[in-house]
């Protein structure tokens, strides 16, 4: 991968690898590179995957077996700005398949306990609508969901 930019370390247990692949199939714009093993006197068992290289959505990331020291937590999560709900139900059945759960407000965790929020990118628009009542009914709105429903959204934005 090239150098400049930036790139997230995820912390994994002993999943780095799994969790590259589950990444790069929930996203498009998604593909893996290099995988580093652990050498011989390493931390990790001599050939287990160290790291795993990989795009998801655009976004470099890295996948790195570090052990259970550390896990994830809600203080970081990724945003996915979705165009319609056919997005918003894609991303929302897939980070919360296999184990995964959602939460309010658009926010869920997946799989491996990473955090991120589902959501429609018009709603930013919409809860920082320059009248408060409209910005006040969208978000009172999506206080009370799980997945967003942007129809939903829609109607209390309108006062419907």
């Amino acid at each position: 991968m090239p150098a400049e930019g930036f790139t997230t370390c995820l912390w994994f247990d002993g999943q780095a690898e799994e969790a590259a692949d589950y990444y790069v199939s929930v996203f498009k714009n998604s593909r893996l590179g290099r995988v580093g093993r652990y050498p011989e006197g390493g931390p990790g068992p001599a050939g287990s995957v160290m790291v795993v290289e990989f795009v998801a959505n655009g976004q470099k990331f890295v996948a790195l077996n570090g052990g259970p020291q550390f896990t994830f937590s809600e203080a970081v999560s990724f945003q996915i700005f979705c165009d319609d709900q056919d997005e918003v139900d894609h991303y929302w059945n897939r980070l919360t398949e296999g184990g995964g759960e959602g939460g309010p407000c658009g926010w869920l965790k997946d799989r491996y306990g990473l955090s991120w929020q589902v959501v429609p990118a018009k709603l930013i628009g919409m809860i920082g609508d320059a009248d408060p009542e409209k910005a006040a009914r969208t978000s009172k709105a999506m206080m009370e969901m799980g997945k967003l429903d942007i129809a939903a959204l829609e109607k209390a934005y309108e006062g419907e």
